[in-house]
């Protein structure tokens, strides 16, 4: 194939991808090119081509369905048009044969075939658009109910090829969002383009020309599947990751974008076409909450587009009866055509956004009326592109999912609408999308909601309405996450519901076949059994809407209605499984909740919650491993899901795998900081790992959440002894450095893992918290614990003190029945007689051994009845022999001096 060849077929690629980028331009180099023959390359499919693009690029999409092209390529013949969903599986499947052959078997050559590829391509892209138009952009006026693709003109409905035409959407795993016109042009588009690429993959012709966008169009595609659906689906992520990932590689770079068209390329286009396929990718995985690859296309889109912006602040006035100015958050912007940065805000806070709404200048401006300062005079009001516009409107979503929902995150998003409310003209989606931000932003201010309001009423109309053209609505629909109609109502209707108007909500929701919302907005108005009538009334109309039986089993609470779904949608219904599987877990069947769960989650596994109902059912099951690895899955689709890490985190610990036990719970706390259950299970982790800082930052957690009634005893033993084994590995370590032995042999004691000084840092720490204890609870154990810190410290007075009264909170009459109980006590008033020696021994006083004596001489003689034969009192028998010889070793050197 020829370069001029090859120059012509990309030069409509671009065509069709300049109708999303920017508004058609004519008397472009790509449409003033001859096809009379007279110019090399020229084809006699180039005529048939260049009428479905210029049909594109009007907007006349109908047009382009209808047209001489669309009869060569799915033919002219009559079909058997049944209304069943067996006819409608037959005709699709035949129309792609028929493109197959189109393609391949008809084709003379290998330009021949690259003519019929961008014949389809245009087919599809024309199909899709339609379905844009009809359920995204509008207008809705004028838009005609299509029974199927290629009969545009047909006057009769086919209720079940539509009802294919769902089914098909949502097999992926998720319910449609609501009522949806002409679903079978989506599906179609989406069959024509998978069909294409299968083609182009397989035919030679693609060894010397490629068609690289088709899968920046099956990336549109499958996106705008995702955006009629009701929840996110896995198996179009995991497609559109491949597809988004080839797009971007043909298209992410200026250089690439400009080696593949050349001359055909207007002034700046190449930067346009690369920032936008980078901006849809931002929201690609906005819509899959994946913010950090978010951010991280939006910051090459704006690299793209030599964009640079921040927030600055500026003295302006919110409100008329405002008297003095106030500090006013500002964007600025750095942009290719602007020398430096510059404000994008307006001084005059009476123009642009109320005439876009036709709204009165209310009491609170829509913009902040700044002050011009001489040094900001000029400064303001720049114009900014198109593909700008939209990066900055992106930015708001960043702001809006990757921080906390507060009144300050809206506050936080004010300075980018407003800085594309003081644009002048703007396209229609960026337009639609900045006043649908506003609303959702002043929606939540009681001074501004009825304007909200108003807003929100006007931007519906606005989508319905035939001004402005359909040509002009499509530019930039892909790279702005503008709801689709529907949503665009729901949200209408949910925020009427806001305002109390429920009346008008049932409306909206009732005409978007939304269920769910209808039967809320019954049950506040006290009718419940009025949604239920509805619903039944519908059934009768179409009873094999999966759709409307999962909402009669939501309102009736009839497992029954959920198998009849699950019937009337080949077992494909995700949310009738769903709601068996909570079925059977709230009647104790736990195996079967988890089995349902396992399949509804095998059809979308894009749903955490159901992956944290799959592990509490596997866990009531007893089977640990399936319950860890549906948790796992959990936090990675909601890593703020505090309850599903802390369910890894007690998993973890039942396999004895302290390190990921301590991790988990780490990641647990910083969402369930009030749970002292937590606290004291990750005290327990940590110390397990050795981490003795963070497990007493756990102890004094609890004790502050318990006013120092929940102390854990075993915990804090175990903490003394391990400083205990530190204390002495270190003295034994230090006194071994001083003495400096002259063999090189090993000693037997180990050597201290931690420094002196840490270790001495957390043994005040354990002091403190010990001491923090005994001052409410004065338990033998917590005493015992003070004894032996306070022997650590050297303090063997207070160490006694401790002991003693460990001593007496054993004693009582109990003591002499309980064994366990006589041998701690004994095994205290050893320890204490033991000091009572040390004390004497380093003061020279006798006054702690006759205590000592007196002592063991009482336990003796009441343990003798009980507990004869114990090795306990042969020990307090030994203790008190060793007293004696200590006394009466004392009285001889007694003696001795005197003598």
């Amino acid at each position: 194939m020829v370069d001029g060849e090859v120059e012509i077929l990309r030069g409509y690629e671009l065509r069709l991808l300049r109708c999303t980028v920017s508004f058609p331009q004519t008397g472009s180099p790509l449409e003033s090119q001859p096809l009379d023959g007279t110019q090399s390359g020229t084809h006699p499919h180039d005529s048939l081509i260049t009428s479905l693009l210029s049909s594109i690029e009007a907007g006349d999409y109908l047009g382009a369905l209808s047209s001489d092209a669309t009869k060569l390529i799915l033919g002219d013949s009559e079909l058997n048009l049944v209304d069943t969903v067996d006819s409608a599986e037959q005709v699709y499947s035949e129309l792609l044969d028929k493109v197959e052959s189109f393609v391949v078997n008809d084709s003379s050559d290998e330009i021949d075939k690259a003519r019929r590829a961008v014949l389809v391509m245009c087919l599809a892209i024309a199909t899709a658009l339609w379905f844009t138009r009809c359920n995204l952009t509008g207008s809705t006026e004028g838009s005609t109910k299509c029974s199927l693709p290629l009969r545009v003109s047909e006057s009769k409905e086919l209720v079940e090829w539509e009802n294919w035409a769902k089914i098909q959407l949502m097999s992926v795993g998720s319910d449609l969002l609501g009522k949806f016109s002409n679903l079978q042009h989506l599906v179609f588009a989406r069959l024509l383009l998978f069909k294409l690429k299968d083609l182009l993959f397989e035919i030679t012709s693609t060894e010397t020309f490629e068609v690289r966008s088709i899968s920046w169009w099956l990336v549109r595609v499958l996106l705008i599947h995702q955006r009629v659906l009701q929840e996110r689906s896995s198996s179009l992520f995991e497609m559109l990751q491949v597809y988004m990932a080839e797009a971007i590689d043909h298209f992410g770079e200026l250089e690439k974008v400009k080696s593949y068209w050349g001359a055909n390329l207007l002034e700046d286009e190449a930067s346009s076409i690369t920032s936008t396929i980078h901006l849809e990718a931002c929201v690609l995985q906005y819509i899959y909450g994946r913010i950090d690859p978010s951010r991280l296309q939006l910051e090459s889109a704006k690299a793209a587009a030599s964009l640079e912006f921040s927030v600055t602040g500026a003295l302006g006035f919110r409100t008329i009866h405002q008297v003095d100015p106030k500090a006013q958050m500002v964007l600025v912007a750095n942009t290719s055509s602007s020398n430096g940065d510059v404000r994008l805000a307006s001084e005059k806070a009476d123009v642009g956004p109320y005439e876009a709404w036709g709204g009165e200048a209310p009491e609170v401006y829509m913009t902040p009326k700044l002050v011009n300062n001489e040094s900001e005079a000029g400064k303001d009001s720049v114009p900014l592109k198109p593909v700008e516009q939209a990066l900055i409107l992106a930015q708001c979503l960043l702001i809006e999912r990757g921080s906390r929902h507060d009144e300050m995150q809206r506050w936080d998003m004010a300075p980018y609408i407003e800085a594309i409310d003081s644009q002048k003209s703007t396209y229609f989606v960026l337009r639609c999308f900045c006043d649908l931000l506003r609303v959702r932003w002043e929606s939540t201010r009681g001074r501004t909601k009825g304007r909200a309001l108003e807003m929100m009423d006007k931007l519906v109309g606005a989508i319905n309405k035939s001004d402005p053209g359909v040509s002009n609505r499509i530019p930039l629909c892909y790279a702005v996450h503008l709801p689709t109609i529907p949503a665009l109502r729901k949200e209408y209707g949910e925020l009427l519901v806001s305002c109390g108007l429920v009346g008008e909500a049932i409306t909206i929701f009732e005409s978007l076949e939304l269920w769910d919302n209808l039967i809320y907005c019954y049950c506040l108005l006290g009718k419940k059994s009025a949604a239920v009538d509805l619903i039944n009334a519908r059934l009768l109309e179409r009873p094999n809407d999966p759709r409307l039986w999962c909402s009669l089993g939501d309102v009736t609470i009839n497992d029954s209605c959920y198998e009849k779904a699950l019937e009337v949608s080949n077992d494909k219904s995700v949310r009738a499984k769903r709601a068996l599987a909570r079925s059977a877990y709230n009647r104790g069947d736990f195996e079967k909740s988890k089995m349902l769960w396992e399949a509804a989650m095998a059809l979308n596994s894009l749903y955490p919650d159901g992956w944290f109902a799959l592990g509490a059912a596997a866990l009531k099951a007893r089977d640990v491993q399936k319950a860890l690895d549906a948790f796992t899955f959990a936090v990675q689709l909601d890593p703020d899901n505090g309850e599903a890490w802390n369910n890894i985190a007690c998993l973890h610990m039942i396999k004895k795998k302290s390190k990921e036990s301590f991790i988990a719970f780490k990641e647990a706390l910083k969402f369930k900081r009030d749970s002292w259950q937590m606290w004291e299970n990750f005290s327990h982790v940590a110390m397990d790992v050795g981490n003795i800082d963070q497990a007493f930052e756990a102890i004094q957690q609890i004790l502050k959440m318990s006013k120092n009634k929940r102390v854990d005893v075993v915990l804090l033993d175990r903490i003394m002894t391990e400083l205990e084994k530190r204390n002495s590995a270190c003295k034994s370590s230090s006194s071994s450095t001083e003495t400096e032995a002259s063999s090189d042999e090993s000693t037997e004691t180990k050597p201290c893992t931690a420094t002196p000084a840490e270790t001495q840092r957390q043994l005040e720490l354990l002091g403190k918290v010990i001491q923090q204890i005994v001052k409410t609870e004065s338990t033998a154990e917590i005493w015992g614990l003070y004894a032996r810190w306070s022997r650590i410290k050297g303090d063997l007075t207070v160490c006694s003190e401790a002991l003693l009264k460990q001593v007496r909170s054993y004693q009582g009459s109990e003591v002499w029945k309980d064994k366990e109980r006589f041998k701690k006590f004994a095994r205290a008033s050893l320890e204490l007689c033991r000091v009572y020696m040390e004390i004497s021994a380093s003061i020279g006083s006798k006054r702690e051994l006759f205590t000592a004596e007196m002592h063991l001489k009482n336990t003796i003689k009441q343990a003798t009845v009980s507990f004869l034969d114990s090795e306990e009192l042969k020990e307090l028998e030994s203790c008190l022999e060793e007293v004696r010889n200590v006394m009466q070793k004392s009285e001889e050197e007694y003696r001795d001096t005197k003598t």
